[in-house]
């Protein structure tokens, strides 16, 4: 099954979002994903409901919403009116887990778990039937560009044998130095969604990089 695509927006040109949304929305991309920093669980900042408002009239694909934020449950309902449709929320921001991701549920999003390179997927195992999607950092969060970490592969494996072993439908994604040399290699080892940032935007053609992406 060929893989879906977020193209992550955060290698985009911010000066000419539009013409970036546009692009997105005119190609194979499934999603686009959304990386929201608060400058406290990641150091960076990246962007707020002002501009996921302003980009969700040029396109009606799904927004791939990752929350690299702390306490994320304040800010659920405000994500869900400015476009969002997955609402990934950090497994290290998040005591009550269960309770946040009952509340992206009750929102009607679907529930997305992310985590960071050093968090086993053990630890998804109480709430695996809750999440509908899970975010697995292929490099540290909070910084664009980074070289992709090659234990993800094991993760992944973990992974798909947690779920097949738990009976749900839940999906995996890969967010982090996804490219052509290992999009395959992770879709074999049983991801179903890939998101590519720099490798899409800073190629000579972004529509034709996705499009080889989801023939990996």
């Amino acid at each position: 099954m060929k893989p879906l695509i977020a193209p992550s927006i955060l290698a985009a040109d911010f000066a000419n979002l539009q013409s970036e949304i546009t692009m997105l929305h005119q190609s194979e991309a499934d999603y686009i994903h959304i990386d929201i920093m608060d400058g406290m669980f990641v150091p960076n900042i990246s962007f707020g409901f002002p501009v996921m408002n302003a980009i969700r009239e040029f396109t009606d694909k799904p927004f791939d919403v990752h929350l690299m934020i702390e306490e994320p449950g304040r800010y659920l309902e405000d994500f869900k009116k400015a476009g969002a449709d997955h609402i990934y929320v950090h497994y290290e921001a998040c005591p009550h887990l269960h309770r946040v991701l009952q509340q992206i549920r009750d929102l009607g999003c679907k529930t997305g778990v992310a985590l960071n390179p050093h968090t086993p997927v053990s630890l998804l195992a109480d709430v695996l039937h809750d999440t509908d999607l899970v975010c697995m950092m292929s490099v540290n969060p909070g910084f664009g560009g980074q070289s992709f970490i090659e234990h993800t592969y094991e993760k992944v494996r973990s992974l798909s044998k947690m779920i097949k072993e738990a009976g749900t439908q839940t999906k995996i994604e890969i967010d982090g130095g996804v490219n052509a040399n290992n999009a395959a290699d992770l879709v074999k080892a049983g991801a179903h969604i890939l998101v590519a940032g720099s490798f899409v935007f800073r190629s000579d053609d972004p529509a034709a990089t996705i499009r080889d992406l989801k023939n990996a």
